[in-house]
């Protein structure tokens, strides 16, 4: 099965963890400080990492900013499992880089399913990436070899994340998804709409995609999110978020 890091300095909670996630056959590795996860990270190099956010000396948030940082890291899927529920907690966590958010307490099967979903971006080219072809829609062209998008000349780099919404979204360009279809096709469950999580990686979407003068992503308050694949002005989508 697959390789899974847990960084979490609650020993209890990482057992309890490790225990479960190795009944279903996965091979657990646990950490229980900041700095020694990072360097098992960087070593082992796993296919999923399950990181706490209050820990002492480095907290979570620092971690997976510095597991993005690095390019043997970057790619590797990060759940955040953690006590702050606040929604400005999981707005920093995506912020710096987690690609799923479990507020503790958890029920285990919720933990299982998070972890099925991400293990479908595990490595450096997730599930969508598989696919053969090159994807091209107006002025934007997704090349799943490489994780990177190029959108008229330019060529950008994307999170595994990143790339699953834009493939999502140039799939249905000119369409509106809602975030309960993206939150389905790109995490692989259907909770309650979480807002703040699509919300977030579509901010980071588009400071990669767009600029000042040329938006690609429109808001559709009520409906979901957009792709204009032709691009359009600034003053074109002036309330969106």
């Amino acid at each position: 099965m697959s390789r899974i890091l847990v960084i979490d300095d609650d020993q209890a909670i990482a057992e309890l963890v490790k225990v479960n996630l190795e009944l279903l056959g996965h091979q657990v590795t646990t950490a229980h400080d900041g700095i020694k996860g990072l360097a098992l990270a960087q070593q082992n190099k796993p296919d999923l990492i399950v990181l706490d956010v209050m820990m002492p000396d480095l907290d979570g948030f620092t971690v997976c900013q510095r597991l993005r940082q690095n390019p043997q890291t970057h790619p590797i899927p990060v759940l955040m499992l953690t006590a702050l529920g606040m929604t400005k907690d999981k707005v920093t966590g995506f912020d710096a880089g987690a690609d799923d958010y479990l507020v503790k307490p958890f029920e285990i099967p919720e933990l299982q399913v998070r972890i099925r979903a991400l293990l479908r971006r595990s490595g450096t080219v997730p599930h969508s990436a598989s696919l053969p072809e090159i994807l091209t829609a107006g002025e934007i062209t997704l090349i799943p070899e490489n994780l990177q998008a190029k959108v008229q000349e330019r060529v950008v780099k994307l999170t595994p994340t990143e790339f699953e919404i834009l493939h999502c979204l140039m799939q249905h360009h000119g369409q509106t998804v809602s975030t309960g279809k993206l939150l389905e096709k790109v995490w692989g469950y259907s909770p309650d709409d979480d807002v703040d999580t699509i919300r977030v990686h579509i901010r980071h979407l588009r400071t990669r995609l767009e600029t000042p003068e040329r938006k690609y992503i429109k808001t559709v308050y009520g409906g979901g999110y957009q792709l204009i694949a032709e691009g359009f002005s600034k003053h074109a989508d002036e309330g969106a978020s």
